[in-house]
Protein backbone atom coordinates (compact mmCIF):
# COMPACT_ATOMS: atom_id res chain seq x y z
CA UNK A 1 0.00 0.00 0.00
CA UNK A 2 3.23 2.41 0.66
CA UNK A 3 3.72 2.55 -3.27
CA UNK A 4 0.31 3.35 -4.08
CA UNK A 5 0.06 5.96 -1.26
CA UNK A 6 3.28 7.79 -2.32
CA UNK A 7 1.93 8.41 -5.85
CA UNK A 8 -0.66 11.34 -7.18
CA UNK A 9 -3.43 8.95 -8.64
CA UNK A 10 -6.50 10.88 -10.03
CA UNK A 11 -9.65 8.83 -11.18
CA UNK A 12 -11.19 10.49 -14.27
CA UNK A 13 -15.58 10.13 -14.52
CA UNK A 14 -17.07 11.30 -17.58
CA UNK A 15 -20.55 12.36 -17.11
CA UNK A 16 -23.92 11.97 -19.17
CA UNK A 17 -27.13 10.97 -17.99
CA UNK A 18 -25.90 9.23 -14.61
CA UNK A 19 -27.16 11.05 -12.18
CA UNK A 20 -28.98 8.17 -10.36
CA UNK A 21 -25.43 6.04 -10.08
CA UNK A 22 -23.17 8.89 -10.04
CA UNK A 23 -23.00 8.96 -5.88
CA UNK A 24 -22.45 5.56 -5.26
CA UNK A 25 -19.38 5.83 -8.09
CA UNK A 26 -17.89 8.42 -6.13
CA UNK A 27 -18.43 7.22 -3.01
CA UNK A 28 -17.16 3.52 -3.52
CA UNK A 29 -13.75 5.15 -4.86
CA UNK A 30 -11.05 3.86 -2.76
CA UNK A 31 -9.06 6.08 -0.64
CA UNK A 32 -5.76 5.48 -2.83
CA UNK A 33 -7.46 8.37 -5.06
CA UNK A 34 -5.54 11.68 -4.58
CA UNK A 35 -8.31 13.13 -6.66
CA UNK A 36 -11.66 12.79 -8.16
CA UNK A 37 -12.36 14.39 -11.54
CA UNK A 38 -15.95 14.55 -12.48
CA UNK A 39 -16.84 15.82 -15.92
CA UNK A 40 -20.32 17.44 -16.45
CA UNK A 41 -20.00 16.52 -20.28
CA UNK A 42 -23.23 18.98 -20.94
CA UNK A 43 -25.40 16.83 -19.20
CA UNK A 44 -29.03 17.22 -19.02
CA UNK A 45 -29.45 15.47 -15.65
CA UNK A 46 -26.93 17.64 -14.06
CA UNK A 47 -24.99 14.95 -12.57
CA UNK A 48 -22.26 17.62 -12.15
CA UNK A 49 -23.80 19.43 -9.72
CA UNK A 50 -24.67 16.79 -8.10
CA UNK A 51 -21.33 15.33 -7.18
CA UNK A 52 -20.10 18.56 -6.50
CA UNK A 53 -23.03 18.95 -3.82
CA UNK A 54 -20.79 15.79 -2.33
CA UNK A 55 -18.65 16.13 1.08
CA UNK A 56 -15.59 14.55 -0.96
CA UNK A 57 -12.72 17.47 -0.49
CA UNK A 58 -11.27 14.66 -3.38
CA UNK A 59 -13.77 15.58 -5.99
CA UNK A 60 -13.57 18.20 -8.73
CA UNK A 61 -16.05 19.06 -11.31
CA UNK A 62 -15.10 20.10 -15.07
CA UNK A 63 -18.78 21.12 -16.89
CA UNK A 64 -18.36 21.44 -20.67
CA UNK A 65 -20.42 24.17 -22.66
CA UNK A 66 -21.32 21.77 -25.32
CA UNK A 67 -21.34 17.89 -25.48
CA UNK A 68 -18.17 16.46 -26.89
CA UNK A 69 -18.68 13.24 -26.26
CA UNK A 70 -16.90 10.58 -23.98
CA UNK A 71 -13.42 10.67 -25.45
CA UNK A 72 -14.09 14.96 -24.87
CA UNK A 73 -14.84 14.18 -21.43
CA UNK A 74 -11.61 11.80 -20.84
CA UNK A 75 -9.31 14.21 -22.71
CA UNK A 76 -10.59 16.98 -20.50
CA UNK A 77 -10.38 14.86 -17.30
CA UNK A 78 -6.59 14.13 -18.30
CA UNK A 79 -5.56 17.71 -18.85
CA UNK A 80 -6.73 18.62 -15.27
CA UNK A 81 -4.93 15.86 -14.04
CA UNK A 82 -1.81 16.84 -15.24
CA UNK A 83 -2.61 20.41 -14.10
CA UNK A 84 -2.78 19.20 -10.81
CA UNK A 85 0.62 16.75 -11.13
CA UNK A 86 -1.04 13.57 -10.97
CA UNK A 87 0.94 10.05 -11.75
CA UNK A 88 -1.43 7.85 -12.70
CA UNK A 89 -4.88 8.75 -13.72
CA UNK A 90 -7.49 6.21 -13.89
CA UNK A 91 -10.31 6.43 -16.26
CA UNK A 92 -14.04 4.71 -15.06
CA UNK A 93 -16.99 5.39 -16.11
CA UNK A 94 -20.36 6.85 -14.05
CA UNK A 95 -22.80 4.25 -15.04
CA UNK A 96 -21.62 2.23 -11.97
CA UNK A 97 -20.58 -0.75 -14.61
CA UNK A 98 -16.86 -0.83 -13.56
CA UNK A 99 -16.18 -1.85 -10.07
CA UNK A 100 -14.10 0.83 -8.52
CA UNK A 101 -12.28 -2.34 -5.67
CA UNK A 102 -10.12 -3.40 -8.76
CA UNK A 103 -8.12 0.13 -9.26
CA UNK A 104 -5.63 -1.12 -7.46
CA UNK A 105 -5.43 -3.97 -9.51
CA UNK A 106 -5.07 -2.00 -12.47
CA UNK A 107 -2.51 0.40 -11.51
CA UNK A 108 -0.47 -2.36 -10.07
CA UNK A 109 1.93 -3.02 -13.51
CA UNK A 110 2.34 1.24 -13.98
CA UNK A 111 3.17 1.60 -10.09
CA UNK A 112 5.41 -1.33 -10.95
CA UNK A 113 6.98 -0.20 -13.94
CA UNK A 114 5.60 -2.84 -15.89
CA UNK A 115 3.46 -0.72 -18.39
CA UNK A 116 2.82 2.34 -19.57
CA UNK A 117 -1.30 1.91 -19.93
CA UNK A 118 -3.24 -0.75 -18.17
CA UNK A 119 -6.84 -1.54 -19.34
CA UNK A 120 -9.96 -3.62 -18.29
CA UNK A 121 -10.70 -7.37 -20.21
CA UNK A 122 -13.77 -8.63 -19.72
CA UNK A 123 -12.88 -11.85 -21.63
CA UNK A 124 -11.71 -13.41 -18.63
CA UNK A 125 -14.15 -13.65 -16.58
CA UNK A 126 -16.20 -17.00 -18.14
CA UNK A 127 -19.27 -16.03 -15.35
CA UNK A 128 -19.28 -12.48 -17.05
CA UNK A 129 -19.00 -13.87 -20.58
CA UNK A 130 -22.21 -16.18 -19.79
CA UNK A 131 -24.19 -12.98 -19.02
CA UNK A 132 -23.10 -10.64 -21.87
CA UNK A 133 -25.58 -10.45 -23.89
CA UNK A 134 -24.81 -12.55 -27.03
CA UNK A 135 -24.51 -9.78 -29.78
CA UNK A 136 -21.94 -7.62 -27.71
CA UNK A 137 -20.09 -10.92 -27.49
CA UNK A 138 -20.16 -11.17 -30.82
CA UNK A 139 -19.87 -7.48 -31.93
CA UNK A 140 -16.32 -7.20 -29.51
CA UNK A 141 -14.91 -10.35 -30.54
CA UNK A 142 -14.88 -9.18 -34.18
CA UNK A 143 -14.03 -5.70 -33.23
CA UNK A 144 -10.90 -7.07 -31.02
CA UNK A 145 -9.61 -8.63 -34.03
CA UNK A 146 -9.69 -5.98 -36.13
CA UNK A 147 -8.78 -3.70 -33.36
CA UNK A 148 -5.52 -6.09 -33.53
CA UNK A 149 -4.52 -5.54 -36.88
CA UNK A 150 -5.30 -1.76 -36.79
CA UNK A 151 -3.74 -1.00 -33.59
CA UNK A 152 -0.33 -3.42 -33.64
CA UNK A 153 -1.27 -4.63 -29.75
CA UNK A 154 -2.05 -8.31 -31.19
CA UNK A 155 -1.93 -9.12 -27.32
CA UNK A 156 -5.03 -7.18 -26.20
CA UNK A 157 -8.55 -8.16 -26.28
CA UNK A 158 -11.60 -6.34 -25.61
CA UNK A 159 -10.62 -2.48 -27.04
CA UNK A 160 -13.82 -0.80 -26.05
CA UNK A 161 -13.13 -1.59 -22.68
CA UNK A 162 -13.15 1.98 -20.98
CA UNK A 163 -11.97 0.82 -17.80
CA UNK A 164 -8.11 2.04 -17.93
CA UNK A 165 -5.27 3.71 -16.15
CA UNK A 166 -2.02 5.69 -17.98
CA UNK A 167 0.56 7.19 -16.27
CA UNK A 168 1.72 10.67 -16.46
CA UNK A 169 4.75 10.36 -18.48
CA UNK A 170 2.92 8.27 -21.45
CA UNK A 171 0.07 10.93 -21.57
CA UNK A 172 2.59 13.94 -21.65
CA UNK A 173 3.61 11.74 -25.33
CA UNK A 174 0.35 11.58 -26.38
CA UNK A 175 -1.51 14.20 -29.12
CA UNK A 176 -4.13 14.96 -27.18
CA UNK A 177 -5.95 17.04 -29.53
CA UNK A 178 -6.15 14.49 -32.44
CA UNK A 179 -7.57 12.02 -30.75
CA UNK A 180 -11.22 11.14 -31.00
CA UNK A 181 -14.03 12.57 -29.14
CA UNK A 182 -16.67 10.11 -29.22
CA UNK A 183 -17.40 6.53 -29.29
CA UNK A 184 -13.64 5.59 -31.17
CA UNK A 185 -11.84 7.19 -27.96
CA UNK A 186 -10.81 3.98 -27.16
CA UNK A 187 -9.27 2.41 -30.18
CA UNK A 188 -8.07 5.83 -30.93
CA UNK A 189 -6.44 5.75 -28.01
CA UNK A 190 -4.76 2.36 -28.71
CA UNK A 191 -3.53 3.85 -31.93
CA UNK A 192 -1.08 6.73 -30.51
CA UNK A 193 0.10 4.78 -27.53
CA UNK A 194 1.27 2.33 -30.27
CA UNK A 195 2.97 5.39 -32.34
CA UNK A 196 4.69 6.54 -28.87
CA UNK A 197 5.82 2.73 -28.06
CA UNK A 198 3.58 2.77 -24.94
CA UNK A 199 3.46 -0.80 -23.16
CA UNK A 200 0.26 -1.63 -22.82
CA UNK A 201 -1.44 -4.42 -20.39
CA UNK A 202 -4.29 -6.52 -20.13
CA UNK A 203 -6.30 -6.63 -16.90
CA UNK A 204 -8.75 -9.02 -16.00
CA UNK A 205 -11.73 -7.00 -14.66
CA UNK A 206 -15.23 -8.82 -14.93
CA UNK A 207 -17.98 -6.15 -15.58
CA UNK A 208 -21.28 -5.37 -14.44
CA UNK A 209 -24.71 -5.64 -16.34
CA UNK A 210 -27.96 -3.87 -15.15
CA UNK A 211 -30.85 -2.15 -16.87
CA UNK A 212 -28.21 0.13 -18.44
CA UNK A 213 -27.77 0.11 -22.55
CA UNK A 214 -24.30 0.28 -24.02
CA UNK A 215 -22.86 2.67 -25.25
CA UNK A 216 -21.29 0.97 -28.24
CA UNK A 217 -24.15 0.72 -30.53
CA UNK A 218 -23.87 -1.92 -33.29
CA UNK A 219 -25.12 -0.30 -36.11
CA UNK A 220 -23.18 3.21 -35.82
CA UNK A 221 -20.13 0.57 -35.01
CA UNK A 222 -20.84 -1.44 -38.13
CA UNK A 223 -20.87 1.89 -40.49
CA UNK A 224 -18.20 4.19 -39.01
CA UNK A 225 -15.52 2.08 -37.20
CA UNK A 226 -14.60 0.33 -40.82
CA UNK A 227 -13.27 3.23 -42.24
CA UNK A 228 -11.87 4.29 -39.38
CA UNK A 229 -10.22 1.39 -38.47
CA UNK A 230 -8.49 1.09 -42.07
CA UNK A 231 -7.53 4.56 -41.77
CA UNK A 232 -5.87 4.12 -38.66
CA UNK A 233 -4.37 0.90 -40.20
CA UNK A 234 -2.55 2.48 -43.13
CA UNK A 235 -1.03 5.66 -40.65
CA UNK A 236 0.42 3.08 -38.35
CA UNK A 237 2.00 1.09 -41.01
CA UNK A 238 3.01 4.29 -43.06
CA UNK A 239 4.56 5.84 -40.04
CA UNK A 240 6.10 2.79 -38.30
CA UNK A 241 7.88 0.86 -41.50
CA UNK A 242 8.37 3.39 -43.43
CA UNK A 243 8.86 7.16 -41.07
CA UNK A 244 10.22 6.28 -37.88
CA UNK A 245 11.78 2.71 -39.03
CA UNK A 246 12.70 0.74 -42.13
CA UNK A 247 13.28 -3.19 -41.63
CA UNK A 248 12.45 -6.39 -43.96
CA UNK A 249 8.67 -5.57 -43.08
CA UNK A 250 8.39 -2.70 -45.07
CA UNK A 251 10.30 -4.71 -48.16
CA UNK A 252 8.09 -7.29 -48.01
CA UNK A 253 5.38 -4.67 -47.68
CA UNK A 254 6.68 -2.58 -51.18
CA UNK A 255 7.27 -5.61 -52.59
CA UNK A 256 3.86 -7.66 -51.62
CA UNK A 257 1.54 -5.37 -52.01
CA UNK A 258 2.09 -3.98 -55.67
CA UNK A 259 2.22 -8.47 -56.46
CA UNK A 260 -0.65 -9.29 -54.71
CA UNK A 261 -2.84 -6.27 -56.70
CA UNK A 262 -0.76 -7.22 -60.18
CA UNK A 263 -2.07 -11.05 -59.35
CA UNK A 264 -5.49 -10.04 -59.05
CA UNK A 265 -6.20 -7.46 -61.28
CA UNK A 266 -4.86 -9.79 -64.17
CA UNK A 267 -6.31 -13.15 -63.10
CA UNK A 268 -9.68 -11.29 -62.69
CA UNK A 269 -9.22 -9.92 -65.89
CA UNK A 270 -7.98 -13.04 -68.09
CA UNK A 271 -10.90 -15.13 -65.89
CA UNK A 272 -13.25 -13.10 -67.39
CA UNK A 273 -11.40 -12.71 -70.89
CA UNK A 274 -11.97 -16.43 -71.12
CA UNK A 275 -15.38 -16.36 -69.62
CA UNK A 276 -16.73 -14.21 -72.86
CA UNK A 277 -15.16 -15.93 -75.69
CA UNK A 278 -15.27 -19.14 -74.33
CA UNK A 279 -11.88 -20.30 -74.41
CA UNK A 280 -9.16 -21.73 -72.01
CA UNK A 281 -6.00 -20.05 -70.92
CA UNK A 282 -2.64 -21.43 -71.43
CA UNK A 283 -0.91 -22.94 -68.32
CA UNK A 284 1.98 -19.96 -68.57
CA UNK A 285 -1.10 -17.56 -68.49
CA UNK A 286 -2.53 -18.76 -65.11
CA UNK A 287 0.70 -18.97 -63.96
CA UNK A 288 1.44 -15.55 -64.38
CA UNK A 289 -1.28 -14.85 -62.12
CA UNK A 290 -0.77 -17.21 -59.62
CA UNK A 291 2.80 -17.22 -59.16
CA UNK A 292 2.57 -13.17 -57.81
CA UNK A 293 0.06 -14.24 -55.90
CA UNK A 294 1.19 -16.98 -53.84
CA UNK A 295 4.77 -15.28 -53.72
CA UNK A 296 3.20 -12.07 -51.98
CA UNK A 297 0.74 -13.91 -50.08
CA UNK A 298 3.86 -15.20 -48.40
CA UNK A 299 5.18 -11.89 -47.98
CA UNK A 300 2.36 -10.56 -46.84
CA UNK A 301 2.48 -13.24 -44.02
CA UNK A 302 6.03 -13.03 -42.87
CA UNK A 303 5.19 -8.81 -42.71
CA UNK A 304 2.51 -9.93 -40.57
CA UNK A 305 4.47 -12.02 -38.49
CA UNK A 306 7.58 -9.31 -37.93
CA UNK A 307 4.55 -6.94 -37.06
CA UNK A 308 2.94 -9.22 -34.32
CA UNK A 309 6.40 -9.30 -32.94
CA UNK A 310 6.77 -5.58 -32.89
CA UNK A 311 4.53 -5.49 -30.19
CA UNK A 312 5.91 -2.29 -27.82
CA UNK A 313 7.76 -3.75 -24.83
CA UNK A 314 10.81 -2.25 -23.71
CA UNK A 315 9.90 -3.26 -19.88
CA UNK A 316 9.74 -6.60 -18.24
CA UNK A 317 6.20 -8.19 -18.67
CA UNK A 318 5.54 -10.90 -16.02
CA UNK A 319 1.89 -12.28 -14.95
Amino acid sequence: MCAYHEKNIAVVIPCYNVAETIVDVVKSVPDIATYIIVIDDKCPADSGKIAEEMQDERVTVIYHDKNLGVGGAVISGYKKAMELGCDIVVKMDGDGQMDPQYIETLIKPLIEDKADYAKGNRFRDFKALHSMPKMRLFGNNVLSFAEKIFSGYWNVMDPTNGYTAIHKSTLDKLPLKKISNRYFFESDMLLNLYLVDAVVRDIPIPAKYGNENSSLSISRSIIQFPFKLFRGFIKRIFLKYFIYDFNMASVYILLGVPMFIFGITFGIAEWIHSYLSNTPKTAGTIMVAALPLIISFEMLLQAINIDIHNIPGKKEQSG
